[in-house]
């Protein structure tokens, strides 16, 4: 049984009552976690002022992805890599706007974990003031300890990771916590202390849900079992509301928090998806399951997944358990035959 925690626990406390319980760990863990807290309030400090610190718009480049990068995406990646790369508790650093993975600087390179990150998850909105946030997940390393990560400790099964967690960069910051042990938490920014103090507690994805969240304007592009599937969700008779930012991990924040599926299919110009399986639908399948939700591919469930290349991209259907089955029931069944 969990231990519950009380609300108003700031986060540094919770890392270190919770690795109490497990005196055999270094206290790496929390070591790393306190970096991606100080990286965490650095992005939401220059976010909440990209205007006047002149961080909207375009560099004029574009990433590994093709896709044109921000101006705070560059400096959100930066920030975190700074963070992690001198703590001495990562072997190695992926993210997805790096081409190659971060090897980690003697003497700094035998630490115990992989970081794994999207940077900066919804940068497109970044202009709208829209919200947006970092997605990230660790690995427990496998290669040998005291000396650099290799490409065996990032390319494995989802299952084995051993915490993933997000961080929303919106009217408040919140970041959201999954281990094996302890579950899915939150804990929200309280700038005038500069902690992380627990808000949510427990989060739970609850069998019952009544939003789905896809983009709709790709219809002509999606399969004819996915038109049909989304079809049947606007029926009245099931009381389901589209909710749709753009954003995924502030779209998957609010169907965690309220109850709903997210679907990202593939379509007939990109048959096998567009978000990265590293850096997006791992993270974010753990904390579903944590959660009690589930995640697939429309047919495989995400953490049972193990990528072959850095930058492998996937579909991506998760949230509520019951609606995940049905999704990926309906994108699987045996097409309709024509007569």
């Amino acid at each position: 049984m969990r231990p519950q925690f009380e609300e108003g626990l700031t986060l540094d406390r919770f890392l270190m009552e919770t690795a109490r319980s497990h005196p055999a760990r270094t206290g790496q863990f929390v070591a790393l976690m306190h970096q991606v807290m100080l990286a965490a309030k650095m992005v939401s400090a220059r976010v909440n002022r990209a205007g006047l610190a002149g961080m909207i718009g375009q560099t004029g480049e574009k990433n590994i992805q093709g896709e044109f990068v921000m101006k705070l995406d560059v400096y959100a990646n930066e920030t975190f890599k700074r963070a992690l790369e001198h703590a001495g508790v990562c072997c190695l650093i992926v993210s997805e706007e790096e081409e190659a993975p971060i090897h980690i600087p003697e003497p700094y390179q035998n630490g115990a974990y992989v970081f794994m990150m999207d940077p900066l998850d919804g940068s497109s909105n970044i202009d709208v003031n829209a919200t947006i946030g970092t997605i990230f997940g660790i690995y427990r390393r496998v290669s040998a300890e005291g000396g650099p990560g290799e490409l065996q400790d990032v390319l494995r099964s989802g299952r084995e990771l051993v915490a993933a967690g997000y961080i929303i960069y919106g009217a408040g910051t919140l970041l959201v916590l999954a281990t094996q042990e302890h579950g899915v938490n939150g804990f929200t920014l309280d700038p005038s202390v500069g902690e992380f103090f627990l808000s949510h507690r427990d989060l739970k994805l609850n069998d019952e849900a009544s939003l789905y969240s896809i983009n709709e304007g790709y219809e002509a592009q999606w399969d004819e079992r996915l038109v049909r599937y989304i079809r049947s969700l606007k029926d009245p008779a099931r009381g389901m509301s589209a909710r749709y930012i753009g954003s995924l991990v502030a779209d998957f924040h609010r169907n965690l928090l309220k109850g709903g599926l997210f679907i990202y299919p593939g379509t007939k110009k990109s048959p096998k998806g567009k978000l990265r399986v590293l850096y997006e639908a791992f993270p974010l399948a753990f904390i579903a399951e944590a959660a009690g939700g589930a995640a697939t591919n429309g047919e495989t469930p995400i953490l049972d997944l193990v990528p072959t290349s850095l930058h492998q991209r996937t579909p991506l259907v998760i949230g509520n358990a019951p609606l995940v089955a049905e999704a990926t029931a309906a994108m699987s069944a045996t097409p309709a035959t024509k007569g």
